[in-house]
């Protein structure tokens, strides 16, 4: 705890003021029930928990936590996790999840003293952030010397047909919360060393058709079946981002619930596209410095 700021401190230790009622957790989390039936994010953290080794003694940063999915995961392995986020009421979804050890912070400035962590895990976040060059140099700030990042964004370029689907669905960007598509590698190599990160090793994943039925959900949930909310989220409103928007969609998800074993095996197919370049990317990288 040295480490860190007073100001973190501080943040930590507010643990939004929720009391723990046993009525509550008698049924799965919402946010897990979701994740039970999703494809990207079991994917996504197939591959984290494959090539995320952390020690006990480590810190670890999950910056970008949005509803505490992936962050309830993350913190069953070894370490001391801090999960931060910009939007206050994503800090409230994610504390039903993991409890405490949660920060707010503002869009341009960690509120982290430099050189604390041994790791930064920034997951589907760098392309919510208007200045992502200035993200990407206070990782490498609160990294310590040969600290690691780990970063998942979207993978764009001219042959990624679903996202011209997507514009032509009227899916724009802003309705995700992203200032931009996603990142080609390259492109992502050159900010990573512009900002003292060396890029080690990286993967591409979400094929075609996983990709396909996350835009069909997506395209469902905005146009046909809009949550009613009036705050504005980083993270957009792509999912239900509170406990009363999925007890609102409850009935949708229990119908999808019924036919996600047949999504699950069409999405299966992008097994016969290795040769496809995935619609998301995750890469490795390391501090230089």
């Amino acid at each position: 705890m040295t480490r860190l700021s007073q100001e973190t401190i501080l943040f930590l230790v507010f643990s939004l003021e929720k009391k723990y009622n046993p009525l509550q957790m008698r049924e799965k989390p919402w946010q897990l029930q979701i994740f039970k039936k999703s494809l990207k994010k079991k994917e996504k953290l197939k591959l984290l928990e494959k090539n995320l080794t952390i020690c006990s003694s480590q810190l670890a940063l999950d910056l970008g936590c949005a509803q505490g999915i992936l962050s309830y995961f993350l913190r069953q392995k070894e370490g001391f996790w801090v999960s931060t986020d910009e939007d206050f009421s994503n800090l409230e979804t994610t504390q039903s999840l993991v409890r405490e050890n949660l920060v707010q912070h503002r869009p341009r400035f960690l509120p982290f003293k430099s050189q604390s962590f041994d790791w930064v895990l920034s997951l589907d976040y760098l392309e919510h952030v208007e200045d992502d060059e200035r993200c990407l140099e206070e990782i490498e700030r609160v990294l310590k010397k040969k600290g690691r990042l780990i970063l998942v964004t979207p993978h764009s370029g001219k042959l990624f047909l679903l996202h011209k689907l997507r514009a032509a669905l009227g899916l724009k960007l802003e309705l995700y919360g992203h200032k931009r598509e996603g990142y080609s590698l390259k492109e992502l190599e050159r900010k990573l060393s512009k900002a003292h990160l060396q890029l080690v090793k990286h993967k591409s994943y979400s094929r075609f058709f996983s990709e396909f039925f996350e835009l069909i959900l997506n395209f469902l949930y905005i146009k046909i079946f809009p949550a009613k909310t009036s705050e504005k989220l980083r993270d957009g409103h792509i999912r239900p981002s509170t406990s009363f928007e999925f007890a609102a969609q409850k009935k949708h998800f229990q119908l999808y619930s019924l036919i996600y074993p047949l999504v699950w095996l069409f999405s299966r197919l992008d097994m016969l596209l290795f040769f496809q370049r995935g619609y998301s990317l995750i890469v490795w990288a390391q501090k230089t410095g």
